[in-house]
């Protein structure tokens, strides 16, 4: 399992590069897929994960399977682009599991469309709402570059809660 990697970590603070398409289904891909999912099952308190958070530069990010009712498998998102954001924003308490036991609020918007591809090179579009329009904008920021402490507010320090986590 690899270690997850804190704020301090300069690949946490770089674009992550676009994962080529011809690689996509390769053993190469599949061994980040499957060191992601470890090192987020690993955390109680995580639901979602970038790939530049186990020191992998590449745009890739996993949504936990225990968001799920089948619970079957992460759901992966390689190559992901935002393609549109609600105008409502609503503010959301957020950490990170890069930056462990900090807390804060951000503003996001309350859906999210994403656009990726999945683990077989399959494209398809997610919608999502509440949790999930979170889970994409913070996901897509680490891939590039950007951690939620850029931007929130009110930043404490506390034990895990239940809220969004990457």
């Amino acid at each position: 399992m690899k270690a997850i990697v804190p704020d301090q970590n300069p690949v946490l603070r770089q674009i992550a590069s676009a994962v080529p398409i011809e690689d996509i289904g390769s053993a190469y891909l599949k061994t980040i897929l499957k060191d992601m999912s470890e090192s987020l099952a690993s955390c109680d308190d995580g639901v979602a994960l970038a790939a530049p958070q186990i020191g992998v530069p590449l745009r890739i990010f996993i949504v936990s399977k225990k968001l799920f009712k089948d619970g079957e498998g992460d759901a992966i998102f390689i190559n992901p682009t935002i393609t549109k954001l609600s105008k409502k924003k609503v503010i959301l308490d957020e950490g990170c599991l890069s930056v462990r036991h900090i807390y804060g609020k951000t503003k996001r918007s309350d859906k999210a469309t994403v656009q990726a591809y999945d683990e077989i090179g399959n494209r398809f579009n997610w919608n999502g709402a509440g949790l999930m329009a979170q889970i994409f904008q913070h996901e897509v920021d680490h891939l590039d570059g950007i951690l939620f402490i850029d931007h929130a507010t009110d930043l404490h320090e506390q034990e895990p809660i239940n809220s969004s986590h990457d």
